[in-house]
Order: C-alpha cells, then sequence, then structure tokens
C-alpha cells in the first residue's frame, strides 16, 4: 500500500483558527494521518501523509469550510514501509510562513500567479529577474538556472536582503520562487508594498512545477528540497539522493557522508562548528534511543521533528 503525501496552504482570514485546532487534530489522529498542520490569523499550512482514504476525509472537512472550499494542494506517494512523519501536530502561530514584517497581507496585495506551463517563457526573458525565495541549503541542491541565491538562513532575511540588493527603479520585472508557492506569494506581497511594479511567482512553486511540465522541457537543476524525511525529491516528485542531518537539519549528498565531520545524527561538516561539545553528547543519546525503538519496531517521537 502506498501512503499518500499532500502539501497545501492558503491565506484566508481565519480569525476563528485557535478553535479549529482540536477538531481537525482529532480528525487527523482517526483517521491515521501524521504531519503538521500551521493555523494562523492569515491563514493554514500544512504538509501531512497517511492513506488516500484518510487524506481524502482530511480534505473533505477543511473544504467544507467555506473559507477553505478551494483549497488546492500538491501530491505524491511513497511507500508504505517509509515513515514520512511519526505523529500529527497542529500548531497555533502568529503567521503561517514567518516572514516577521508586519501589515503584510497577500489577500489584498500579491503579485501575478504564474501558471508551470508558462513558467519557461516568463523566466527566459532577459528583462526578467528571477530570484529563489529558499534559504541556502535548499538552493544548495537544486534550482532554476540563473535564479539569485538570497543566502538567507530563514525567510525573515529576505526582506532585508531585498532592501539591501534590490531597487524598484532598476529591478523593473521580478519572478520568485518556492518549494509550494507560500513563501514566494507573502515575499511577492512584500515586494509591492516596497514599490515593485512587476512581481510574478510560481503558482503552486517548484512541486507543481516538476508535476506538471515534461521532464524534457524542464529547466530545473538539480532536486527539490522537502521538509519531510524524503529529504528531496527528483522531478519525478520521487524521493531523491541526500540524507538529513538530524543535528542541523541540513541535506547532505553521499559526498558529504564521507567527510570526517560526519557522525550520523550528531554533525555534519556543515554544523560542526555550531554545536557545543554537551550538545553532541545530547544528539548521540537522540540517535541511540531512535536505534533502540527502531528494533522494537516503534516510532520513536523526536525523530519526527521537522522545519516548519
Amino acid at each position: 500500500m502506498s501512503i499518500c503525501v499532500i502539501a497545501f496552504y492558503k491565506f484566508v482570514a481565519l480569525p476563528d483558527y485557535r478553535e479549529m485546532r482540536e477538531p481537525l487534530l482529532s480528525l487527523c489522529q482517526k483517521n491515521g494521518i501524521n504531519g503538521t498542520i500551521l493555523l494562523a490569523h492569515e491563514g493554514i499550512n500544512g504538509t501531512v501523509a497517511g492513506s488516500p482514504e484518510g487524506i481524502e476525509n482530511l480534505l473533505a472537512w477543511l473544504r467544507n469550510n467555506e473559507r477553505l472550499a478551494d483549497l488546492q494542494y500538491k501530491e505524491s506517494y511513497v511507500s508504505a514501509n517509509d515513515k514520512t512523519f511519526y505523529r500529527m501536530k497542529v500548531r497555533l502561530k502568529k503567521e503561517i510562513v514567518t516572514m516577521g514584517v508586519d501589515e503584510i497581507d497577500p489577500t489584498e496585495v500579491v503579485g501575478t500567479y504564474v501558471e508551470p506551463g508558462e513558467w519557461n517563457d516568463l523566466i527566459n526573458d532577459p528583462d526578467v529577474l528571477l530570484i529563489d525565495t529558499r534559504n541556502d541549503y535548499e538552493v544548495e541542491i537544486g534550482s532554476f538556472k540563473g535564479a539569485v541565491d538570497p543566502h538567507t538562513e530563514s525567510f525573515r532575511q529576505f526582506p532585508e536582503f531585498v532592501r539591501e540588493n534590490l531597487d524598484p527603479s532598476i529591478h523593473k520585472k521580478v519572478a520568485m520562487f518556492c518549494t509550494g508557492g507560500i513563501r514566494c506569494e507573502k515575499a511577492a506581497s512584500f515586494m509591492l508594498k516596497e514599490g515593485f511594479e512587476e512581481v510574478y511567482h510560481l503558482k503552486g512553486g517548484i512541486l507543481k512545477y516538476l508535476e506538471t511540465v515534461a521532464e524534457e522541457e524542464s529547466i530545473w537543476e538539480g532536486e527539490c528540497y522537502v521538509f519531510d524525511h524524503r529529504v528531496s525529491v527528483d522531478h519525478n516528485l520521487a524521493p531523491g539522493s541526500y540524507d538529513l542531518c538530524y543535528a542541523c537539519r541540513r541535506p547532505l549528498s553521499e559526498e558529504d557522508k564521507k567527510s570526517s565531520h560526519y557522525v550520523p545524527g550528531v554533525s555534519c561538516r556543515c554544523c560542526i562548528n555550531e554545536f557545543t561539545n554537551e550538545d553532541r553528547k545530547r544528539f548521540a543519546e537522540r540517535v541511540k534511543q531512535i536505534e533502540l525503538a527502531k528494533r522494537r519496531d516503534e516510532a520513536h517521537l523526536k525523530d519526527g521533528k521537522l522545519s516548519s
């Protein structure tokens, strides 16, 4: 049996988002769904996995809310043996994607959506500045050719990058993309507020592009980082070639794992100088507990902690 993985979001006013948490969590648990869903006044954002029937029940529940009736999602399938997520979390947040800038509302001001089938033509225009709105570790394993890498460690740094490096009087046309569409949708709203006139973003993000555009026509290079245990996906949305450093959450290639700094679950070349010896002892103990849980054929909860 295959497990269905869906990623979804919608910017919409949800003043009752706190009251939605418990019913949503209960529904997911009853349907054997694991993953993370974020709720905030500005909307909903989630990545979850479960049986096709369980996922359909979740989508039906969400769409029964008239504000989420047109909720869009991206789906893929993994083997039932792959533990994509280990538990279900519904978290209450100030933002469903954290930028940290007040008064940015994609429901009021938003850029121009570009369908995946039209994306190649847009970004091949020499007058268009193409920006990857994702973080540095995501960009490192794959991106569109010619895209500007802001070298951000978190989305909170994106506004600073724009203000320090871009000029509305010079950069007349800007196109942006991210994994599923949520970050560049908010980034587009921010840039329009900053005075940029023509701001475009890839509808459905990289995942929708890979799902829609034939590989022989694609101008995507590399793999796409995803926030679950697949770590990355290839152009066919199948699990990619990267593993994850469970100390710093960065993707690791086979070459990275040959480094003398690589200790599974404890350190890698990227984070060898980021943690103390006490941290590493704690990480090593976590690895030990995970292995014990696997031997008992149990899902160790800490192994399922994901970035959001």
